[in-house]
């Protein structure tokens, strides 16, 4: 990474400044954060995370190809199929981890790929705590593209309200106020002054959606779709509209994108940075040697029901009408490159896109983990793991 602020960053750090940044997050957000803040930021040569934006950048527009768009409208469920698909996702995520190739190098690696919004307002809001809790050199950036805080806030505000009345624009959620990420949500609130909703919470009246607000009933002109579909099936809910029916809104963020720009795409990639990967129904004969692959269903989300060690019996077990929603995919074997009191850990780098004129990346989310996988579950009781920012010189 970058060594000099690397042991810099070390040398000064106090469990007191961390205890501080926890308390100063939980006041900006308005709400304790519920899943682990990682004791340090991350700092990364600037040709490094532009190199994973440009790979990101490549492997979206491949997706573009009318091919592709064919063969995913497969993967969108007619039940959740929703009418005036956009040409392209508003919000996309690419997630890498780094790999030492030959010459020694760090590469980035492809871990997957969303069509979906993620942390945008509370990432920028760790990444400021960061930087002021720990003293850190005012020339340290954590947006890409060129933004600062006011460029990257008005395209912000373009994407999610657009032309309407904040009163009409709300984030959209399934049970919101009990979600990990409701710091984002209300951070969302604060800088553009729209309201988190229940899915459950909003009513149709002929092609028109309502919600509740102060007594009144609020026309609702445009959704930021949070809701993760996988949630809406497990907790089988019954909404009071129609996901389907040919509403008078528009989407910040249209739904269909979180099947189309997903797992279900790593297959039709071509890429330097892309693991190979297989349909798990096109096998025709398991690999002998199940060790080298990780088996990982097409749309669930933060890492539920990855097999990182399957076995024969595993594949065998999933039966035959389901096995086109699951990938198997080449393991990778992430470096622990950044330097930290209790040894290597792991680092996997999201680039947050957003797409309105043009494909922009504006920042990062970082994923620190010294277990098998990323997720909370393989880096219990440890520290220095968790979620991070991106700092770049």
């Amino acid at each position: 990474m970058i060594p000099s602020l690397r042991h810099q960053f070390n040398a000064n750090f106090t469990p007191e400044k961390y205890q501080r940044l926890l308390q100063l997050m939980a006041e900006r957000c308005g709400t304790p954060v519920q899943f682990r803040i990682c004791e340090t930021p991350c700092f990364f040569p600037k040709p490094l995370l532009d190199q994973m934006a440009q790979c990101g950048k490549e492997l979206i527009h491949q997706l573009e190809a009318p091919e592709y768009r064919q063969a995913s409208s497969a993967a969108i469920p007619s039940e959740f199929n929703v009418p005036n698909e956009s040409s392209h996702p508003m919000f996309i995520q690419v997630d890498f981890g780094l790999v030492r190739d030959a010459a020694g190098q760090l590469q980035p690696k492809l871990v997957e790929l969303q069509g979906f919004p993620s942390l945008y307002a509370y990432q920028p809001i760790l990444a400021q705590s960061y930087a002021e809790v720990f003293g850190l050199d005012g020339n340290l950036r954590y947006l890409m593209s060129d933004l600062d805080w006011e460029s990257y806030t008005a395209l912000l505000r373009h994407a999610i309200v657009g032309d309407h009345d904040p009163e009409n624009v709300i984030l959209m959620e399934i049970d919101p106020l009990h979600q990990k990420t409701l710091p984002d949500f209300l951070l969302t609130e604060k800088l553009l002054g729209i309201k988190t909703v229940s899915i459950t919470d909003i009513k149709q009246t002929n092609n028109q959606l309502s919600c509740e607000n102060n007594g009144r009933r609020i026309p609702i002109r445009r959704i930021y779709n949070r809701a993760i579909v996988d949630e809406l099936v497990r907790r089988n809910l019954k909404l009071g509209f129609r996901l389907t029916d040919d509403m008078d809104v528009e989407w910040a963020g249209h739904p269909n994108w979180y099947f189309r720009m997903s797992k279900f795409s790593l297959p039709y990639l071509q890429h330097e940075c892309v693991p190979k990967s297989w349909f798990l129904d096109r096998i025709e004969q398991a690999p002998a040697e199940l060790d080298h692959y990780i088996l990982k269903p097409l749309f669930s989300f933060a890492g539920l029901g990855v097999n990182i060690n399957p076995k024969k019996e595993d594949l065998d077990a999933i039966p035959m009408e389901k096995r086109s929603q699951y990938i198997l995919q080449e393991k990778m074997h992430f470096e622990p490159a950044i330097e930290t009191p209790f040894g290597g850990t792991k680092a996997e780098v999201r680039i947050m896109y957003i797409w309105l004129d043009a494909l922009t990346p504006v920042m990062t989310i970082i994923r620190m983990g010294r277990g098998l996988m990323m997720g909370v579950d393989h880096n219990r009781n440890m520290e220095w793991v968790g979620s991070s920012a991106g700092l770049t010189v």
